[in-house]
């Protein structure tokens, strides 16, 4: 098959002027779309990797919150087992993901035990500071009682 050609009108370039006129308003058109767009694709981007950094440091959070639980509520557990197994999971699991840590087990009592893990999470915006992340939990205390 032959392609065909579009007529000569017999005009400079071989076009007729309105479809020169009509092809030459398009120009550059789809640039200056990517221009205005493209910022906000790359903010919409960061902002959920942050937030997936943000939540993976939580779930850090609270793993070692529980783990430091699970410690101190034990029968007969030692003062201060629930920070250290919380402190030890931190050092296993957190790396670069949760900075900052420290732990607390204030709100425990004879009958309940509670650690609170807080620390942050890392900011991937340059001279601004990480996310706070704080997570808790919280059990009974294993203990004999009477009937």
């Amino acid at each position: 098959m032959a392609r065909r050609r579009l007529a000569c009108s017999g005009r400079a370039g071989g076009w007729p002027a309105a479809l020169r006129r009509r092809l030459a308003g398009d120009r550059g058109e789809a640039s200056i779309q990517m221009a205005i767009i493209f910022p906000f694709v790359i903010l919409v981007t960061v902002a959920v990797v942050q937030a997936a950094m943000w939540v993976h440091a939580r779930s850090i959070a609270l793993t070692a919150a529980r783990e430091g639980v699970a410690a101190a509520r034990v029968y007969q557990a030692p003062d201060g087992a629930g920070a250290a197994r919380a402190l030890e999971t931190l050092g296993r699991i957190a790396g670069d993901s949760l900075t900052a840590t420290s732990v607390s087990t204030s709100g425990s009592s004879a009958t309940d035990v509670r650690v609170t893990v807080t620390g942050s999470a890392p900011s991937l915006i340059p001279g601004v500071g990480g996310l706070s992340v704080s997570q808790s939990a919280g059990a009974p205390r294993e203990r004999w009682t009477t009937p």
